[in-house]
């Protein structure tokens, strides 16, 4: 079985306005550089459709029809201070969410060993109810519920790697015992939640606050405690939330990490996932804002998908 990379038509089509960070080539200049690798190793597929009652149980149904009634015939509409819309949003967040269901089913029936999701908008901080930070709706959240409520898989658990805290996949599974949320990144920062004092109902929250300018091989370190609380967990499927925003290029942070260090934090959770899961894993793409840095780590990324076996 090899990795797949999902996409979708209909990535580029939502449109932000002119200057602002998550933007179309975000996503192309990704694609691009990934068709560099041989088909023979890479498999592609695009994103499809699936049951909307999955967005209705990770959120809630006025906070969907609102999000559906915003979408503007044409121009730009705010949903908050950064997280924008235009007509063709619609389609790319929909899209955006088929993309990790299919990889799931992919993955889960053994038709590929793992996935990545290179679609946009992010998802990490949209909440139970309500959009913000770039995010429409919570894609690596419904791909957990969809696991759960399709599969009746027990145990999920998500690795958020972006810079920002992934405060809406917090909030959406904050007293859920199914569910594992670990989240590695700068703090204080924005969206201000994230602390370590942050742990869930159940104890279901792993916060791993870290401060500006930490570096590489202080992540790495710190990320050692990602990989003890998934053995504790022993979940049947892992999530990534992938932002590589945490590179010390990022014009939108100031964490340290180079491009091979999003290799080796895959490699190590690779290895422990092959007696945790099966190797079940599925990782869409979050944050990261400076294209060649964006490129290289993503590179990294699926590198290390592709060399797992």
């Amino acid at each position: 079985m090899k990795t797949v990379v999902l996409t979708s038509d209909t990535s580029v089509d939502h449109h932000t306005g002119i200057g602002h960070p998550e933007r179309p080539d975000r996503v192309s200049c990704v694609i691009q550089n990934l068709r560099k690798i041989s088909k023979e190793k890479l498999d592609w597929n695009k994103s499809s459709s699936f049951d909307k009652n999955l967005l209705n149980i990770t959120h809630s149904k006025n906070y969907i029809q609102e999000v559906e009634k915003s979408f503007p015939a044409k121009g730009l509409y705010f949903l908050d201070g950064d997280t924008i819309v235009s007509p063709g949003s619609k389609n790319a967040s929909f899209d955006a969410v088929g993309s990790i269901i299919k990889a799931i089913d992919l993955v889960q029936n053994k038709k590929n060993k793992n996935a990545f999701c290179a679609v946009r908008p992010p998802g990490h901080h949209a909440e139970k109810n309500k959009a913000m930070g770039f995010c429409i709706f919570n894609n690596v959240a419904v791909g957990a519920k969809y696991l759960i409520k399709k599969y009746k898989l027990k145990k999920i658990a998500i690795i958020d790697f972006d810079v920002h805290h992934g405060n809406g996949t917090q909030d959406i599974f904050y007293d859920n015992d199914q569910v594992l949320y670990i989240s590695t990144h700068q703090y204080p920062f924005y969206p201000g939640s994230g602390s370590s004092h942050e742990k869930g109902k159940f104890n279901n929250i792993f916060n791993i606050p870290l401060v500006a300018g930490t570096t590489s091989e202080e992540y790495l370190n710190a990320y050692e405690r990602v990989l003890k609380k998934l053995k504790q967990f022993k979940p049947n499927f892992i999530l990534f939330s992938a932002g590589f925003d945490s590179h010390k290029d990022d014009p939108l942070a100031q964490l340290q990490l180079v491009s091979s260090d999003f290799y080796t934090l895959t490699k190590r959770t690779l290895e422990i996932s092959k007696n945790l899961c099966d190797g079940k894993v599925v990782s869409i793409l979050e944050g990261g804002y400076d294209l060649n840095a964006l490129m290289e780590s993503s590179e990294m990324h699926v590198k290390a998908l592709l060399e797992f076996n």
